[in-house]
């Protein structure tokens, strides 16, 4: 799926309803081919799309299997952007919804930072970290810190 990503807060939108809606192409679609993800969950390092698909899918069928709604929340988001490449940093909340009773189930907050460059003339993600900050004592993250 090719999208038109005229703004880098068209990126963002499209992050937050991909994920609503569990749509992988949808969400693999603000990439490039080969984007490097350092994640904080699962493979911790993704290389090039079609290692990235598979963590999608993996997160995306898990929601789907356990009938949660996965919302997306931006906060504090900076964005520092030329002609053709951009950054962006945030904190992001991702809380979790039982699907049937919109129940809700957890939260946490992560620490972003999203590097695009303008292809085509449209922004596209080419790397992207997540981080959570850790508690030095118990070398356990922080979900909810700010």
């Amino acid at each position: 799926m090719t999208k038109n990503f005229i703004t880098i807060q068209d990126v963002l939108d499209n992050y937050q309803t991909a994920i609503l809606e569990k749509d992988v192409e949808k969400f693999l679609s603000m990439y490039t081919s080969e984007i490097h993800i350092y994640d904080c969950w699962g493979n911790w390092e993704s290389k090039g799309i079609s290692s990235w698909r598979g963590n999608v899918e993996e997160w995306f069928n898990g929601l789907t299997e356990n009938g949660v709604l996965l919302k997306v929340e931006w906060n504090d988001v900076v964005i520092e952007e030329n002609s053709n490449l951009a950054f962006v940093h945030c904190a992001v909340t991702f809380a979790a919804y039982q699907e049937d009773s919109g129940e809700k189930l957890r939260q946490m907050t992560n620490r972003f930072t999203f590097g695009l460059r303008k292809e085509n003339d449209t922004w596209a993600i080419a790397h992207e970290h997540s981080s959570l900050p850790i508690d030095l004592e118990t070398g356990k993250g922080l979900f909810n810190s700010k």
